[in-house]
C-alpha cells in the first residue's frame, strides 16, 4: 500500500540544505492516502474481487450445470409459442400469472415461459423450460432480471452485490467501488512519481524475479497495478450506478443532462412512460397482472410477428402481456453482446397496432456508453474474452490487496519484537503543504464526499481514526 522511496545521501563537504517547506507533500498525501485506503477498505476490495472474479466465468459454468433446463435437441419443425405455454400452463397449474415468455433464441435451445411469484424475490421469476420441438417440461427454475440468470448464477451475484445481507450489505460494495477508483488513482500518481524520481519506468513496469523480501512484493504490486489502473476505474466507475446512494447522484446527473434511456410507452391512451434502463440494471420490470383469465397464448406469436417486421430482428427476444387492460404487449430485444440490440415494440394486442417503439441506434450517446458500460462490466459484451479479461483483472486486484498487506507485514521494523505491523506514513502532510493544496484536496474531497455518500462517511472516519492514532502516539511521549 506504500510505496518506497529512496534518497541520495548528501556529501560530506556539501553545506547542509534545507529542503522548500512544501516540498513532496502530494506525494506523502497520495501515498498516506493510498496507504489508509488499502489497509481500512482493502477487505471490502478483496471480497468484491474474489466474488466478481467468479461472477465473470459464472455464465460458462451456469451452461454445464443446467445443460439439460437450456437445451433440447436439434429438430426440423417447431411448435407454435401457443403450444409451447398451453404447456407451461399445464405443468404450473392454475392461480400463476404469466409475466414474459423468451422464445427459443436458436435451434437447440429451450423456450422460458416465466411466471410472477409473490414467494420470490425483487427481479425474480418462476421459469419453465420447454422443448419448442415437443412441448416438453425441461425444467423449473427460478430465473433472475434481464439477463435471466439461474439460481447459480444469481447467488454469485447477491454475493458480489451484497453478501446476501439485502440492502445493508450493499453498502460493502458501494465501499468497495467508491474507494476502488480513490486506490486506482493514488496509485497510478505513486507509480508516476516514482517512475520519473528513479528514471526506471520501463522496469516498473514488469514484476522482479531478482529482488528479495519487500522489495520483490513491492515490485509485484506496483507493476501489475500500474497495468490494471484503467481496469480498476472502469470498474469502479461502472459499478456506482449499481449502488444506492451513489447510483442516485449518478441518476440525477443523467437526467439532468438528458443521458437517460429512452422506455418504450405501454399506454394505450398515450401517456409517456416513466422510469428507464438505468433504474434496472439487473431488474426485469414489473410483473404483468392477470388480464381477464390470463394472456391468450395465440396472442403472443401475433404481437412478436408484428415487431419482428418492425425492429425485433434478434433471436434473444422476451415477450410481455399488458398489465392491464389499459397497456400494451412489448416485444424486446435482450442481446447484451456486440452489437447491442435492444429495440422495443408496444404493440395493442386488441388491434395489432404498434403503439410505440424504441431503437438502440436513435439513442444518445450517454445512453449507449451506460449499457456499453454496464454490460462490458458484467461480461456479455465481448462474450468469453470479455469474461476471461474480468477475471483476470479481478485476480489481479485481488492479488494487489494481499500484496499490500504482505507490504505492511514486511515493513516493520525487525528491531521492534513488539510491532507486528510497518510504519505508517507520516502524518501532518496538510500542514506542510501550500494554501492552495490544502483548499484543492479539501473541495475535491468535499465534492467526492457529495456525489458518493458511502465514501465520505468512511473518509470521516478514516480521520477519526488518524486523529485518534496521533493523540494516542503524542500521549506516549
Amino acid at each position: 500500500m506504500t510505496i518506497l522511496t529512496t534518497e541520495p545521501a548528501e556529501s560530506p563537504s556539501s553545506p547542509p540544505t534545507s529542503p522548500p517547506p512544501h516540498r513532496g507533500w502530494f506525494g506523502q498525501f497520495l501515498r498516506r492516502l493510498h496507504f489508509y485506503a488499502g489497509i481500512f477498505v482493502g477487505p471490502f476490495i478483496l471480497i468484491a474481487a474474489i466474488s466478481g472474479a467468479l461472477y465473470a466465468v459464472s455464465p460458462q459454468i451456469e451452461k454445464a450445470v443446467y445443460a439439460h433446463e437450456l437445451y433440447a435437441p436439434k429438430a426440423d419443425t417447431y411448435l407454435p409459442l401457443a403450444e409451447q405455454i398451453d404447456a407451461a400452463n399445464a405443468f404450473i397449474g392454475g392461480g400463476a400469472t404469466l409475466s414474459a415468455v423468451r422464445p427459443a433464441p436458436k435451434e437447440g435451445d429451450t423456450t422460458r415461459v416465466m411466471y410472477a411469484d409473490d414467494s420470490l424475490g425483487e427481479s425474480e421469476s418462476r421459469a419453465i423450460f420447454i422443448d419448442p420441438a415437443t412441448a416438453e417440461v425441461r425444467g423449473d427454475l427460478t430465473v433472475y432480471g434481464t439477463s435471466g440468470a439461474l439460481p447459480l448464477r444469481t447467488w454469485l451475484d447477491q454475493l458480489h452485490r451484497s453478501l446476501h445481507l439485502g440492502d445493508a450489505g450493499r453498502l460493502y460494495s458501494e465501499l468497495a467501488a467508491s474507494w476502488l477508483g480513490i486506490i486506482a488513482v493514488a496509485g497510478l500518481g505513486l507509480w508516476v512519481m516514482r517512475a520519473v524520481k528513479t528514471r526506471k519506468a520501463k522496469e516498473m513496469l514488469h514484476p522482479s524475479f531478482k529482488r528479495k523480501g519487500l522489495r520483490r512484493t513491492f515490485s509485484w504490486h506496483a507493476s501489475v497495478g500500474v497495468w490494471a489502473a484503467i481496469g480498476m476505474l472502469f470498474l469502479s466507475a461502472t459499478g456506482i450506478t449499481w449502488s444506492q446512494y451513489g447510483g442516485e447522484s449518478v441518476n440525477k446527473i443523467q437526467t439532468a443532462i438528458d443521458w437517460t434511456t429512452p422506455a418504450v410507452s405501454t399506454s394505450l391512451d398515450g401517456s409517456a412512460p416513466a422510469g428507464g434502463e438505468h433504474a434496472h440494471h439487473h431488474g426485469g420490470g414489473a410483473p404483468a397482472e392477470p388480464v381477464g383469465d390470463g394472456p391468450n397464448p395465440a396472442t403472443f406469436d401475433s404481437v412478436l410477428s408484428v415487431a419482428q417486421d418492425v425492429n425485433v430482428n434478434t433471436g434473444l427476444v422476451e415477450i410481455k402481456p399488458p398489465e392491464d387492460e389499459n397497456s400494451a404487449w412489448v416485444v424486446s430485444e435482450i442481446q447484451r453482446s456486440f452489437p447491442t440490440e435492444v429495440d422495443s415494440v408496444a404493440v395493442n394486442g386488441t388491434t395489432m397496432e404498434v403503439v410505440d417503439r424504441t431503437d438502440f441506434k436513435d439513442f444518445n450517446i450517454g445512453a449507449k456508453l451506460t449499457r456499453w458500460g454496464i454490460d462490458t462490466h458484467m461480461g456479455n459484451m465481448f462474450g468469453l474474452p470479455n469474461q476471461l479479461v474480468l477475471f483476470a483483472l479481478a485476480s489481479g486486484i485481488a492479488c494487489m490487496v494481499v500484496w499490500g498487506y504482505v507490504m505492511w507485514w514486511q515493513r516493520r521494523p525487525k528491531h521492534d519484537t513488539n510491532r507486528k505491523f510497518g510504519v505508517t506514513p507520516a502524518r501532518g502532510v496538510l500542514r506542510r503543504s501550500p494554501w492552495w493544496g490544502i483548499v484543492s484536496v479539501v473541495a475535491v474531497a468535499g465534492f467526492v464526499a457529495w456525489f458518493l455518500p458511502v465514501l465520505g462517511v468512511s473518509l470521516i472516519g478514516f480521520i477519526l481514526v488518524d486523529l485518534i492514532l496521533g493523540w494516542r502516539a503524542r500521549s506516549k511521549k
